[in-house]
């Protein structure tokens, strides 16, 4: 599916046509270069690169400087691969939010927040509560029993334990567009999506 590489801004809320309030996120969606274009006879599979947001020359190697000055273009810090796009691209184009003003949802995804090491309450969203009486006192928010002794005497693959969570690659699908905003390359789509401020997001079509 075509679409763009974003960057995620914040959160606010809008008024609808009917007066409610929506939530929406702002997201910096583009300008996104057109850095290489795949095809069928030399790499295997049709599918066209974008690249987006600057970096200083310093933190890029050589190999990507030579790929980002075939694009005539300065070098990107993001790089993603889209299949699907119709129009007839070159390198060094650029793809715009202007791609987006005609459609109604779109799928995206990012990198969800990192929260470390967390037990089985927040990971897996167990009660928590526990007999509070006979003695017991300090085991509200245990896992409990995580297999038997005798058969099959070992744990289970896949048991819901405590254990690091977040910073996964999570998609939110069918968001509702509320408004594009092309002079300031900025998209409002309605609730939340992955990832921290600042951080980047795949925007499909």
């Amino acid at each position: 599916m075509p679409g763009l590489i974003g960057k995620k801004i914040g959160m606010t809320s809008v008024f609808g046509e009917e007066g409610n309030m929506i939530p929406c996120t702002v997201i910096e969606a583009g300008p996104c270069v057109v850095t290489q274009i795949k095809t069928l006879e030399k790499d295997g599979y049709e599918a066209v690169q974008l690249a987006f947001d600057d970096v200083k020359e310093k933190s890029c190697n050589k190999p990507m400087l030579g790929h980002f000055k075939k694009a005539k273009t300065n070098p990107k810090r993001k790089l993603y691969e889209f299949k699907g796009f119709q129009q007839d691209l070159k390198l060094g184009d650029l793809i715009t939010v202007d791609l987006l003003k005609d459609d109604l949802w779109l799928d995206i995804s990012g990198l969800s927040k990192g929260k470390g090491f967390q037990g089985v309450v927040k990971r897996h969203g167990f009660a928590g509560v526990g007999q509070a009486t006979h003695g017991q006192h300090n085991r509200m928010r245990a896992p409990g029993s995580i297999g038997s002794s005798s058969y099959p005497s070992r744990v289970f693959k896949g048991m819901r334990m405590a254990g690091r969570m977040g910073g996964d690659n999570v998609m939110m699908i069918s968001l509702t567009i509320v408004k594009v905003i092309p002079e300031s390359n900025l998209l409002l789509v309605k609730g939340s999506v992955p990832g921290a401020k600042g951080s980047y997001l795949i925007i499909q079509q």
